[in-house]
């Protein structure tokens, strides 16, 4: 039976059992004739027959055994044959086996990130039916707690809703204090998800019963183990989180981590407690947006009509409550910080995921071009297998054999190399001071993924040369008239794969070209502050156990104690530090304004508490008026602050010095000031709206001491530690100069350069050898050709010339495409990498120049081969 026999009958035993009872049938039939012939009665030559025969049954599994263990036997002995053949090709192998590991290796690695992130679900027992509940908006993604309420009870399409949010806090016990990163989560946040603990309880929602009337917390299974030992008597355990006593009231499960995909929670609280005891207006603002929410569908339920059902609460509580106006409602992914983070790690990690995959079909090119090389190269080898009786088919079933067996050993070598990068990744904190996580394990899916890439890889490349078996003539290859007989006059397949190829090379260089000019830029970017000599000092003061009212003396005292630190030449706070953790933002009306429903606001605005001397310790510039001073308290008129892009949204191009606006119902704020525009949450923003208003008139419990100073931070550390000591020993603090603490914000960009530089560098790599591949196999074809244009007095630039005119022209063309498709692609990096633009000319030149050197890397050893053609020599072998 032929080999396409045998896969046929691997998926129809049906209809070959069929066939061989009808095989076994004739026979037996012909037997009762002989024995007719030979004198026997009709019943006893039919008897006879049967017997002779035996059970059809065991004869049937005889023949299906005999034909698979002849299929097997030929598999085994196609791939004992690959492996001779490859071992005496140790520069393809070698060549195929770096190409096959980087390229299956980068789609491993990158499908393991994207699986862990955006296909895999939570880790909960039940995770189908979990949905985020944002707004239509994207990145406005919180609801307030009043309106979570709302939407739990009026509506009929969720089995349950939870909501939490994720804050710090210091939490210390006898022994230790920890600065701990927590959820705090509505009472039913656990049973909704069907999690049960390791050790003790979990809170309910029947422990609530209204403010601070549930001092518990949850630990996670790893602060426990991490800090508590193998303790068990944990459960029933006070501690202080901000200094006032909650109860340890149980352990989660070691695979629980919370609801985000990134940040693993230290303990959980209920949403009624608060670490500084202050919920009520928390729990009753419905101006207040700084709830993530979360909810299970119930069976049956689609989550279009979720989203309907939600849609028509918000319309209802619009009509009814004027700080609901414009609300709506959409479902998304969980895990994603509401939809904050969600959106561009979608389009980024799809994105890098088909840039992954194209550079494996260019590795697939670059083989099946090598591959045809090869096998032109062995052309008399594979006549003389024709001629000596072997079919075609047998020699395709070898040659792809070859090609399988080192795409199953380059995806081998290419899935432990990325298992080893990966588990490195799991392990690695970029931010030490943020409870960031990133657990890309590879599991089961990601190997299967692995197996089908390189059994797939290995088929597609391998199949190439078909055509070439096909079309070769064993007694014209044996004469040797063969070699030259291919000349080529058009573009092929092949032609088009390299064209693609370069193409993406050209597209990668471009990308991560721009992606790496766009992270210089940002290192010098106009950010409305100077944080270089910049020393920052963070912590909440809620953390020291203070509450609300008395934060702004505590402040004074901090700029006071370091402000007499020698060395140091301005210090000033601010609550949240711009391009920090986002900052909050605020609607903005006019004066005159009576209706403040959300559709009435001039303006979203940024707003930040600061202290005076806050301008000079940044270095933002003050473009007009003046500075707040410690007389802006609570008992004078309220001031503000305002930026360039404030002034003109609201008063175009009269001075804003003088004027006022309003933030709702209060007193209108006068502006004193007016600062330059700056950056506030990212790089890549669109220029914010911004007011800073004074410490005394806006108190914060968040603190960041901004301290310049022209010493270096060994010096000034130390001194600094000893002076806010002084104050009180016990309040944790995070020391890190402002570039460094910069680093969270830029951290997009750089995984976008390094994760496009890496592509790139792979693509770059590809299309060497895929030209060099083109080129090689043009020549090795055209050898008799050129030794006989040798022969009639060819000039060596002739040679090269006429070798290389292909592979030359694909390189260009797909240079300029690949240039114009990275124009558009970089509109996609815009999203994350500051100022990306393709018509840079540092660009242009780098991607001119890059691809000119793999050109000229690529065709060099052709050309010399070509260049060293004997006609003699090529006379002799013929």
């Amino acid at each position: 039976m032929s080999i396409f026999r045998r896969i046929v009958n691997t998926f129809s035993r049906s209809k070959l059992h069929h066939e061989i009872d009808a095989e076994i049938q004739s026979h037996v039939e012909m037997r009762i004739v002989d024995n007719i012939a030979a004198g026997m009665s009709p019943e006893e030559a039919r008897r006879d027959a049967l017997l002779r025969f035996g059970s059809r049954v065991v004869m049937r599994e005889r023949i299906t055994a005999a034909d698979a263990a002849t299929t097997f036997d030929a598999f085994g002995r196609d791939l004992r044959y690959a492996a001779r053949q490859l071992r005496r090709s140790p520069a393809f192998t070698f060549t195929a086996l770096l190409t096959l590991t980087l390229g299956i290796g980068a789609n491993v690695v990158v499908f393991s990130v994207l699986n862990a992130m955006l296909l895999r679900p939570l880790d909960v027992p039940q995770p189908t039916g979990l949905y985020s509940v944002v707004h239509k908006q994207g990145g406005y993604d919180n609801q307030s707690y009043p309106d979570y309420v709302d939407f739990q009870s009026k509506n009929s399409t969720f089995s349950g809703m939870a909501a939490y949010r994720v804050e710090f806090a210091g939490l210390s016990t006898k022994d230790a204090a920890y600065r701990c990163w927590y959820y705090r989560a509505s009472g039913n946040f656990f049973d909704m998800l069907g999690v049960q603990p390791a050790q003790g309880r979990f809170f309910h929602a029947s422990d609530e019963h209204g403010p601070n009337s549930a001092p518990y917390i949850v630990l996670s299974y790893d602060f426990w183990r991490r800090n508590f030992g193998p303790d068990s008597q944990v459960v029933g355990t006070t501690v202080d989180v901000n200094k006032h006593p909650f109860t340890i009231i149980g352990v989660a499960p070691p695979a629980f981590h919370g609801t985000e995909v990134f940040v693993w929670p230290d303990f959980w609280m209920p949403i009624v407690n608060s670490p500084s005891g202050d919920t009520t207006d928390y729990l009753s603002n419905r101006f207040s947006h700084n709830l993530l929410v979360l909810g299970r569908l119930k069976p049956g339920v689609t989550p279009q009509q979720a989203t309907d059902n939600l849609q028509a609460i918000s319309q209802e509580l619009a009509r009814q409550n004027r700080a609901d106006d414009g609300l709506d409602a959409r479902l998304t992914k969980p895990g994603w910080m509401g939809d904050q983070l969600g959106a561009p790690a979608r389009s980024f990690l799809t994105g890098v995921m088909l840039l992954a995959f194209l550079v494996l079909l260019a590795a697939c090119a670059n083989l099946a071009n090598l591959f045809a090389a090869r096998t032109a190269d062995r052309s008399r080898e594979l006549a003389i297998r024709l001629a000596i009786g072997s079919s075609r088919w047998n020699v395709l079933r070898q040659l792809l054999s070859e090609a399988v067996l080192l795409s199953v050993l380059g995806g081998a070598l290419g899935t432990l190399f990325s298992t080893i990068l990966l588990n490195a990744l799991t392990r690695w904190q970029p931010f030490p001071e943020f409870p960031i996580h990133v657990t890309v394990s590879p599991g089961p899916n990601v190997y299967f993924v692995a197996l089908l890439l390189s059994i797939g890889s290995g088929v597609l490349w391998g199949l190439v040369p078909i055509r070439q078996i096909w079309a070769t003539d064993s007694a014209q290859v044996m004469k040797g008239s063969a070699s030259g007989a291919i000349v080529f006059h058009r573009f092929t397949l092949r032609d088009l794969l390299l064209g693609a190829q370069i193409t993406l090379c050209t597209l990668l260089v471009t990308a991560s070209l721009v992606a790496l000019r766009g992270m210089l830029r940002s290192l010098h970017a106009p950010l409305g502050f100077q944080p270089q000599g910049v020393l920052l000092a963070d912590t909440d003061l809620h953390m020291g156990g203070y509450p609300d009212a008395s934060t702004t003396q505590i402040q004074k005292r901090m700029l006071e104690e370091v402000g007499r630190i020698p060395g140091v030449s301005s210090v000033g706070i601010i609550d949240e530090t711009p391009l920090g953790t986002g900052g909050s933002s605020s609607p903005v009306f006019r004066v005159g304004t009576t209706d403040f429903r959300m559709s009435n606001m001039a303006f979203g605005a940024k707003y930040f508490s600061t202290s005076p001397g806050y301008l000079e310790a940044a270095g933002t510039r003050l473009l007009a008026g003046r500075d707040f001073t410690w007389h802006d308290d609570s008992k004078s008129p309220n001031v503000a602050i305002v930026n360039e892009t404030f002034a003109q949204r609201m008063f175009g191009n009269t001075s804003p010095i003088g004027l006022r606006f309003l933030m709702g119902q209060g007193a209108p704020c006068e502006i004193v000031g007016v600062v330059e525009d700056g950056k506030y949450s990212t790089l890549t923003e669109t220029p914010w709206a911004a007011m800073f208003f004074p410490l005394e008139q806006s108190p914060d419990s968040d603190t960041s001491l901004i301290v310049r100073s022209p010493l270096p931070p060994s010096e000034i550390v130390p001194e600094l530690r000893r002076a806010l000591a002084q104050i009180d020993p016990s309040l944790p603090f995070v020391f890190h100069s402002w570039p460094d603490a910069l680093a969270f914000v830029q951290f997009p960009t750089r995984i976008a350069t390094a994760t496009l530089g890496v592509m790139g560098l792979l693509a770059a790599m590809l299309a060497v050898t895929g030209v060099f591949g083109m080129a090689m196999y043009s020549v090795s074809r055209r050898m008799r050709e050129f030794g006989i244009r040798v022969a009639v007095g060819a000039q060596p630039m002739q040679l090269i010339r006429s070798a290389l005119k292909r592979p030359v022209i694909l390189l260009l063309w797909g240079s300029v495409v690949g240039l114009l498709l990275g124009a558009v692609a970089t509109q996609l990096l815009a999203q994350i990498v500051y100022e990306a633009t393709p018509r840079d000319p540092l660009v242009l030149a780098g991607v001119l120049i890059t691809m000119t050197l793999l050109g000229f890397i690529a065709t060099w050893i052709p050309a010399q081969r070509a260049l060293r053609v004997h006609p003699a020599r090529l006379l002799r072998e013929e």
